[in-house]
């Protein structure tokens, strides 16, 4: 993970944009949130990521240092859906930006994975935590590219409700834009 991320900033960032909530149930294993983890990504990422829980407090731990560059994140429970990710060190540097609210990093494409899908999310609002209005949306497994410049944006559609099966802008009209690749 890059030095600017630290675990503590990311678990707090996103506990704070409801992608962790703080009451859990039984807290898995370490062996349980390894393979979700893992099962964010393709079988030549996964098992040489490294691999960090967010506590119900909002606290990190790495589980297992990687050899790659990237960090996957298991399922949290709290969620109404499977939601593990896997992030490159540039999808990382551009999710503390979001958690943060800070401007994301220049002229650095990252790739994340979500090969088990996520939960409902608002395609316009980056901050949005409950489905209260229109364009809540769900998606299933996917890869997101972030960072990129506004020309790779342009070629796709930015609906505000898009159909989720073929590539689209996520949070259109934001810093945070980014496009959404259904694999399935």
């Amino acid at each position: 993970m890059p030095t600017s991320i630290t675990p503590l900033v990311l678990a707090a960032g996103l506990l704070a944009a409801g992608a962790v909530q703080a009451a859990q149930p039984k807290p898995a294993s370490d062996a349980e949130l390894i393979a979700s983890a893992m099962r964010a990504a393709p079988p030549g990422v996964g098992p040489h990521a490294t691999i960090m829980a967010i506590a119900p407090n909002g606290s990190m731990r790495t589980l297992r240092q990687g050899t790659n560059g990237f960090t996957c994140i298991p399922d949290s429970p709290a969620t109404p859906g499977p939601d593990p990710m896997c992030a490159d060190k540039a999808a990382m540097a551009w999710m503390h930006a979001w958690l943060t609210h800070a401007a994301p990093p220049v002229g650095k494409v990252g790739l994340m994975y979500m090969l088990e899908g996520g939960t409902d999310a608002s395609n316009t609002d980056p901050y949005a935590k409950t489905p209260g209005g229109k364009h809540w949306i769900k998606t299933g497994p996917h890869v997101m590219v972030v960072g990129a410049d506004d020309a790779f944006y342009d070629q796709y559609p930015k609906s505000a409700d898009p159909v989720t099966d073929a590539p689209y802008v996520m949070w259109a009209g934001t810093p945070y834009r980014h496009l959404m690749a259904p694999i399935r």
